[in-house]
Protein backbone atom coordinates (compact mmCIF):
# COMPACT_ATOMS: atom_id res chain seq x y z
CA UNK A 1 0.00 0.00 0.00
CA UNK A 2 1.04 3.94 -0.50
CA UNK A 3 -0.72 6.93 -0.46
CA UNK A 4 -1.54 9.07 -3.58
CA UNK A 5 -3.14 12.02 -4.30
CA UNK A 6 -6.44 10.43 -6.44
CA UNK A 7 -8.37 12.60 -8.71
CA UNK A 8 -12.01 10.60 -9.51
CA UNK A 9 -15.08 11.17 -11.58
CA UNK A 10 -17.69 9.04 -11.66
CA UNK A 11 -21.36 9.90 -10.89
CA UNK A 12 -20.97 11.65 -7.64
CA UNK A 13 -18.78 14.45 -9.43
CA UNK A 14 -15.29 15.44 -9.75
CA UNK A 15 -12.52 15.08 -6.63
CA UNK A 16 -9.59 14.72 -5.27
CA UNK A 17 -7.90 13.74 -2.28
CA UNK A 18 -5.54 11.37 -0.81
CA UNK A 19 -6.23 7.71 0.19
CA UNK A 20 -4.49 4.80 0.37
CA UNK A 21 -4.12 2.62 -2.44
CA UNK A 22 -2.42 -1.13 -3.55
CA UNK A 23 0.47 -1.27 -5.55
CA UNK A 24 -2.03 -2.99 -7.87
CA UNK A 25 -3.67 -0.10 -9.09
CA UNK A 26 0.08 0.88 -10.77
CA UNK A 27 -0.45 1.64 -14.32
CA UNK A 28 1.74 -0.58 -16.72
CA UNK A 29 5.33 0.27 -17.43
CA UNK A 30 9.05 -0.82 -17.41
CA UNK A 31 10.19 1.20 -14.34
CA UNK A 32 8.40 1.13 -10.81
CA UNK A 33 9.79 4.95 -9.12
CA UNK A 34 10.12 5.22 -5.16
CA UNK A 35 8.71 8.85 -5.35
CA UNK A 36 10.62 11.30 -2.78
CA UNK A 37 9.04 14.69 -3.93
CA UNK A 38 7.12 16.37 -6.79
CA UNK A 39 5.69 19.82 -7.69
CA UNK A 40 2.77 21.64 -7.88
CA UNK A 41 2.51 23.24 -11.40
CA UNK A 42 -0.26 25.50 -13.25
CA UNK A 43 -1.21 21.90 -15.22
CA UNK A 44 -1.65 20.28 -11.87
CA UNK A 45 -3.69 23.13 -10.48
CA UNK A 46 -6.16 22.71 -13.15
CA UNK A 47 -6.04 18.75 -12.60
CA UNK A 48 -6.56 18.90 -9.36
CA UNK A 49 -9.46 20.92 -8.92
CA UNK A 50 -11.47 20.59 -12.37
CA UNK A 51 -11.09 23.75 -13.08
CA UNK A 52 -9.61 22.55 -16.96
CA UNK A 53 -9.99 19.29 -19.17
CA UNK A 54 -6.61 18.06 -18.10
CA UNK A 55 -7.65 14.69 -16.63
CA UNK A 56 -8.42 12.26 -19.32
CA UNK A 57 -8.71 8.78 -17.68
CA UNK A 58 -10.79 8.14 -14.11
CA UNK A 59 -9.00 7.45 -11.69
CA UNK A 60 -5.83 8.69 -11.76
CA UNK A 61 -3.04 10.03 -9.35
CA UNK A 62 -2.52 13.26 -10.10
CA UNK A 63 0.94 15.14 -10.91
CA UNK A 64 2.78 15.71 -13.70
CA UNK A 65 6.49 15.43 -12.15
CA UNK A 66 8.05 13.59 -10.25
CA UNK A 67 11.69 12.50 -8.80
CA UNK A 68 13.21 9.18 -6.65
CA UNK A 69 14.96 6.32 -6.42
CA UNK A 70 14.34 3.15 -8.94
CA UNK A 71 12.61 0.05 -7.23
CA UNK A 72 12.60 -2.29 -10.25
CA UNK A 73 13.32 -2.36 -13.75
CA UNK A 74 12.27 -4.19 -16.67
CA UNK A 75 14.82 -2.16 -18.61
CA UNK A 76 18.61 -2.29 -18.85
CA UNK A 77 18.82 1.56 -19.07
CA UNK A 78 18.03 2.07 -15.48
CA UNK A 79 18.72 0.12 -12.03
CA UNK A 80 17.43 -0.33 -8.72
CA UNK A 81 18.86 2.36 -6.40
CA UNK A 82 19.48 4.98 -9.15
CA UNK A 83 17.98 8.23 -8.97
CA UNK A 84 15.81 9.55 -11.74
CA UNK A 85 13.15 12.17 -12.40
CA UNK A 86 10.16 12.55 -15.11
CA UNK A 87 8.23 15.21 -16.77
CA UNK A 88 5.58 15.50 -18.72
CA UNK A 89 4.44 12.51 -21.62
CA UNK A 90 0.64 12.53 -20.25
CA UNK A 91 1.91 11.58 -16.98
CA UNK A 92 -0.74 12.91 -14.39
CA UNK A 93 -3.27 13.63 -17.58
CA UNK A 94 -3.94 9.74 -18.83
CA UNK A 95 -1.32 7.90 -17.02
CA UNK A 96 -0.90 8.11 -13.22
CA UNK A 97 1.60 10.47 -11.72
CA UNK A 98 4.25 11.31 -9.33
CA UNK A 99 1.96 12.91 -6.75
CA UNK A 100 2.07 9.59 -5.14
CA UNK A 101 4.62 7.34 -2.80
CA UNK A 102 5.25 5.51 -5.95
CA UNK A 103 4.80 5.68 -9.66
CA UNK A 104 4.83 2.95 -12.72
CA UNK A 105 6.24 4.68 -16.39
CA UNK A 106 7.15 3.56 -19.22
CA UNK A 107 11.37 3.90 -19.25
CA UNK A 108 11.92 6.09 -22.50
CA UNK A 109 10.12 8.86 -20.52
CA UNK A 110 12.85 9.10 -17.51
CA UNK A 111 15.68 11.22 -17.70
CA UNK A 112 18.58 10.15 -14.93
CA UNK A 113 18.86 12.80 -12.01
CA UNK A 114 21.61 15.32 -13.57
CA UNK A 115 24.80 15.51 -10.88
CA UNK A 116 24.83 18.28 -8.40
CA UNK A 117 21.02 17.75 -7.99
CA UNK A 118 19.08 16.47 -5.05
CA UNK A 119 15.79 15.24 -5.92
CA UNK A 120 14.00 17.51 -4.03
CA UNK A 121 16.11 20.52 -6.08
CA UNK A 122 14.88 18.57 -9.16
CA UNK A 123 11.33 18.94 -7.90
CA UNK A 124 12.43 22.84 -6.97
CA UNK A 125 12.97 23.54 -10.79
CA UNK A 126 10.29 20.73 -12.06
CA UNK A 127 7.90 21.45 -15.26
CA UNK A 128 7.74 25.39 -14.76
CA UNK A 129 11.49 25.52 -14.51
CA UNK A 130 12.58 22.79 -17.00
CA UNK A 131 9.98 25.23 -19.03
CA UNK A 132 11.54 28.19 -18.57
CA UNK A 133 14.74 26.56 -19.67
CA UNK A 134 13.41 25.63 -22.91
CA UNK A 135 12.71 29.28 -23.15
CA UNK A 136 16.10 30.60 -23.08
CA UNK A 137 17.10 27.51 -24.87
CA UNK A 138 15.15 28.91 -27.69
CA UNK A 139 16.19 32.28 -27.49
CA UNK A 140 19.77 31.35 -27.62
CA UNK A 141 19.06 29.20 -30.71
CA UNK A 142 17.12 31.98 -32.35
CA UNK A 143 20.83 33.82 -31.42
CA UNK A 144 19.68 36.25 -28.80
CA UNK A 145 22.47 37.32 -26.74
CA UNK A 146 23.20 39.64 -23.58
CA UNK A 147 24.47 41.98 -25.28
CA UNK A 148 21.53 42.33 -27.60
CA UNK A 149 18.91 43.67 -25.44
CA UNK A 150 16.72 43.65 -23.02
CA UNK A 151 14.64 40.27 -22.06
CA UNK A 152 10.67 40.39 -20.63
CA UNK A 153 9.46 37.30 -18.79
CA UNK A 154 6.04 37.94 -17.69
CA UNK A 155 4.53 36.18 -14.89
CA UNK A 156 7.68 36.83 -13.53
CA UNK A 157 6.28 35.66 -9.65
CA UNK A 158 5.61 32.44 -11.04
CA UNK A 159 7.34 29.36 -11.10
CA UNK A 160 8.39 29.74 -15.00
CA UNK A 161 9.57 33.31 -14.62
CA UNK A 162 10.89 32.53 -11.12
CA UNK A 163 13.68 30.34 -12.43
CA UNK A 164 13.37 32.16 -16.46
CA UNK A 165 14.44 35.15 -14.34
CA UNK A 166 16.96 33.47 -11.89
CA UNK A 167 18.92 31.86 -15.33
CA UNK A 168 18.72 34.75 -17.31
CA UNK A 169 20.70 36.99 -14.99
CA UNK A 170 23.31 34.66 -14.65
CA UNK A 171 23.82 34.11 -18.20
CA UNK A 172 24.45 38.13 -18.10
CA UNK A 173 20.91 38.97 -19.76
CA UNK A 174 19.26 42.19 -18.58
CA UNK A 175 15.63 41.29 -17.25
CA UNK A 176 12.42 42.91 -17.41
CA UNK A 177 10.23 41.53 -15.42
CA UNK A 178 5.99 41.64 -15.43
CA UNK A 179 4.23 41.22 -12.48
CA UNK A 180 0.80 42.03 -11.00
CA UNK A 181 2.15 42.06 -7.42
CA UNK A 182 4.01 45.29 -7.02
CA UNK A 183 5.07 43.42 -3.52
CA UNK A 184 7.27 40.94 -5.11
CA UNK A 185 9.36 43.61 -5.97
CA UNK A 186 12.37 42.73 -3.93
CA UNK A 187 11.98 39.34 -4.64
CA UNK A 188 12.23 39.54 -8.05
CA UNK A 189 15.03 42.10 -8.03
CA UNK A 190 16.55 39.12 -5.74
CA UNK A 191 16.64 36.95 -8.93
CA UNK A 192 18.09 39.17 -10.71
CA UNK A 193 15.30 41.37 -12.61
CA UNK A 194 16.96 44.38 -13.32
CA UNK A 195 13.57 46.57 -13.97
CA UNK A 196 9.65 45.43 -13.01
CA UNK A 197 6.86 46.51 -14.87
CA UNK A 198 3.16 46.07 -13.82
CA UNK A 199 1.39 43.73 -15.29
CA UNK A 200 -1.67 46.22 -16.56
CA UNK A 201 1.03 47.67 -19.08
CA UNK A 202 0.54 43.87 -21.40
CA UNK A 203 -2.83 42.51 -20.14
CA UNK A 204 -5.02 44.71 -21.93
CA UNK A 205 -5.48 44.89 -25.43
CA UNK A 206 -2.92 47.17 -27.17
CA UNK A 207 -1.70 48.15 -30.70
CA UNK A 208 -0.77 46.08 -33.28
CA UNK A 209 3.09 47.90 -33.05
CA UNK A 210 4.39 49.52 -29.86
CA UNK A 211 7.91 51.06 -28.65
CA UNK A 212 10.66 48.31 -29.69
CA UNK A 213 11.83 47.74 -25.86
CA UNK A 214 13.17 44.27 -25.70
CA UNK A 215 15.23 41.77 -27.61
CA UNK A 216 13.61 38.70 -26.31
CA UNK A 217 10.74 37.40 -24.24
CA UNK A 218 9.67 34.92 -22.17
CA UNK A 219 5.62 34.48 -21.82
CA UNK A 220 4.11 32.64 -19.33
CA UNK A 221 0.72 34.05 -19.81
CA UNK A 222 -0.56 34.14 -23.42
CA UNK A 223 -3.74 36.55 -24.11
CA UNK A 224 -3.32 40.42 -24.63
CA UNK A 225 -0.09 39.85 -22.59
CA UNK A 226 1.70 38.02 -25.20
CA UNK A 227 0.44 40.14 -27.99
CA UNK A 228 1.54 43.14 -26.41
CA UNK A 229 5.11 41.06 -25.47
CA UNK A 230 5.14 40.66 -29.60
CA UNK A 231 4.23 44.13 -30.41
CA UNK A 232 6.65 45.70 -28.31
CA UNK A 233 9.89 42.95 -29.52
CA UNK A 234 12.83 44.90 -31.62
CA UNK A 235 13.62 44.22 -35.25
CA UNK A 236 14.33 40.24 -35.28
CA UNK A 237 13.56 39.49 -31.96
CA UNK A 238 12.06 36.35 -30.10
CA UNK A 239 9.27 35.55 -28.02
CA UNK A 240 9.00 31.92 -26.26
CA UNK A 241 5.78 30.94 -25.57
CA UNK A 242 5.18 28.70 -22.97
CA UNK A 243 2.00 29.27 -20.94
CA UNK A 244 -1.76 30.22 -20.74
CA UNK A 245 -2.31 31.66 -17.06
CA UNK A 246 -4.07 34.79 -18.68
CA UNK A 247 -5.52 32.67 -21.77
CA UNK A 248 -5.33 30.54 -24.42
CA UNK A 249 -6.29 33.40 -27.03
CA UNK A 250 -3.86 35.20 -29.07
CA UNK A 251 -5.77 38.17 -30.02
CA UNK A 252 -2.17 39.97 -32.18
CA UNK A 253 -1.16 41.18 -35.35
CA UNK A 254 0.84 39.83 -38.18
CA UNK A 255 2.82 43.61 -38.36
CA UNK A 256 5.24 42.77 -35.14
CA UNK A 257 5.98 39.28 -37.71
CA UNK A 258 6.25 40.94 -41.36
CA UNK A 259 7.26 44.57 -40.25
CA UNK A 260 10.20 43.66 -37.59
CA UNK A 261 10.85 40.60 -38.61
CA UNK A 262 10.16 38.84 -35.37
CA UNK A 263 9.60 35.05 -34.70
CA UNK A 264 7.80 33.36 -32.19
CA UNK A 265 8.04 30.10 -30.42
CA UNK A 266 6.28 27.53 -29.12
CA UNK A 267 7.49 26.11 -25.98
CA UNK A 268 6.43 22.31 -25.76
CA UNK A 269 7.44 20.28 -21.84
CA UNK A 270 5.05 17.91 -22.80
CA UNK A 271 6.44 15.59 -25.81
CA UNK A 272 10.00 17.43 -26.20
CA UNK A 273 12.41 14.46 -27.05
CA UNK A 274 14.65 13.07 -25.01
CA UNK A 275 17.81 14.65 -26.21
CA UNK A 276 16.24 17.64 -25.93
CA UNK A 277 14.95 17.10 -22.16
CA UNK A 278 18.69 16.27 -20.95
CA UNK A 279 20.18 19.00 -22.16
CA UNK A 280 17.87 21.03 -20.35
CA UNK A 281 18.36 19.36 -17.09
CA UNK A 282 21.88 19.74 -17.83
CA UNK A 283 22.30 22.81 -18.81
CA UNK A 284 19.70 23.85 -15.18
CA UNK A 285 22.39 21.98 -12.71
CA UNK A 286 24.80 24.35 -14.44
CA UNK A 287 23.23 27.40 -15.02
CA UNK A 288 20.56 27.49 -11.94
CA UNK A 289 22.08 29.46 -9.33
CA UNK A 290 21.14 26.79 -6.17
CA UNK A 291 20.86 29.40 -3.80
CA UNK A 292 18.18 31.28 -5.23
CA UNK A 293 16.08 28.05 -6.15
CA UNK A 294 16.50 27.54 -2.27
CA UNK A 295 15.47 31.23 -2.09
CA UNK A 296 12.30 30.89 -4.05
CA UNK A 297 10.73 27.04 -2.80
CA UNK A 298 8.47 25.91 -0.10
CA UNK A 299 8.19 22.92 0.62
CA UNK A 300 4.76 21.01 1.42
CA UNK A 301 2.87 17.63 2.56
CA UNK A 302 1.29 15.40 -0.21
CA UNK A 303 -2.00 16.33 1.68
CA UNK A 304 -1.15 19.94 1.13
CA UNK A 305 -0.75 19.91 -2.43
CA UNK A 306 -4.85 20.19 -2.83
CA UNK A 307 -4.81 23.66 -1.24
CA UNK A 308 -2.20 24.53 -3.13
CA UNK A 309 -3.40 23.48 -6.22
CA UNK A 310 -6.13 26.31 -5.69
CA UNK A 311 -3.68 28.93 -5.04
CA UNK A 312 -1.76 28.64 -8.20
CA UNK A 313 -5.02 29.31 -10.37
CA UNK A 314 -5.31 32.18 -8.07
CA UNK A 315 -2.01 33.32 -8.65
CA UNK A 316 -1.15 33.51 -4.63
CA UNK A 317 1.86 31.13 -5.16
CA UNK A 318 5.35 33.28 -5.65
CA UNK A 319 7.88 30.75 -7.24
CA UNK A 320 7.93 26.99 -6.80
CA UNK A 321 6.33 24.60 -4.35
CA UNK A 322 7.75 21.24 -3.78
CA UNK A 323 5.77 17.95 -2.28
CA UNK A 324 7.74 15.75 0.08
CA UNK A 325 5.15 12.66 -0.34
CA UNK A 326 6.58 10.87 1.92
CA UNK A 327 5.40 13.99 4.53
Amino acid sequence: MFKALVIEKDDAGYRAGVKDVDDSVLPPGEVTVRVEYSTVNYKDGLAITGKGPVVRKFPLHAGIDFAGVVEASDDARFKPGERVLLNGWGVGESHSGGLAQKACVKADWLVPLPAGLTTKQAMAIGTAGYTAMLSVMALERHGVRPESGDILVTGASGGVGSVAIAVLAKLGYRVVASTGRPQEAAYLRGLGAADIIARDELSAPGKPLAKERWAGVVDSVGSHTLANACAGTRYGGAVAACGLAQGMDFPASVAPFILRGITLYGIDSVNAPQAVRRSAWQRLARDLDLAKLEAITHEITLAGALQAAVDILAGRIRGRVVVNVNA
